[in-house]
């Protein structure tokens, strides 16, 4: 008798033990959206002896997040030509044209991630896909996580930002190279919400 009272028990404890895992394997990765209101990609670029900045203005994309093993992460985001910004009217048509980004022709930017690396407590080193102008190039960013925590809706929020510097050069954006600068640094800054 006192062998059959325990084998259900041990039975019971190993089930439970394993729903716990897998519980815990579900929570460890995440999707969350990028929440378009807060999250921002800002450029800055040389004009003749000072620097001009601008934004995109429409920044949307997805990313997974796995705690317990960060190599399964991706990230995938989208930056909207029409939607630069550099506050003055003129310019962002001009930028829009064949001259520059040619946003009838390539209307977005994309990034894909190939590999997620963390290295430290909080930083991820990410390597991927950049498109732009019809020209895709590998890219490793350095992104730092930013913070995590629950929003006043009920839902859980993160945030993550990168700063990194590409050439137009590279990507065949060559209009006047004696006035414009090559090297255009980025920070983008994105705030997810957990799916």
């Amino acid at each position: 008798m006192r062998n059959q009272s325990v084998f259900p028990t041990k039975l019971f404890l190993f089930a439970f033990s394993l729903l716990l895992v897998f519980s815990f394997q579900a929570v460890a990765a995440e999707t969350y959206k990028v929440d378009p209101v807060h999250s921002m990609a800002v450029f800055r670029i040389k004009h003749l002896v000072s620097y001009s900045y601008g934004r995109f203005n429409d920044l949307s994309g997805t990313f997974n997040i796995d705690t317990e093993t960060p190599a399964k992460s991706s990230v995938e985001l989208e930056v909207k030509i029409e939607s630069v910004d550099t506050f003055n009217e003129k310019r962002d048509q001009h930028l829009k044209s064949p001259d520059f980004f040619n946003a009838k022709q390539f209307p977005v930017i994309t990034f894909k991630s190939k590999v997620v690396k963390k290295i430290s407590e909080d930083t991820y080193e990410v390597t991927g896909d950049l498109s732009l102008h019809g020209v895709t190039r590998p890219l490793t960013l350095k992104v730092q996580q930013t913070g995590a925590d629950k929003d006043p809706w009920g839902g859980y929020r993160i945030g993550f930002e990168t700063t990194f510097t590409i050439k137009r050069s590279e990507f065949g954006i060559m209009f006047m190279p004696d006035v414009i600068g090559d090297e255009v640094r980025m920070t983008v800054s994105i705030e997810g919400i957990r799916q």
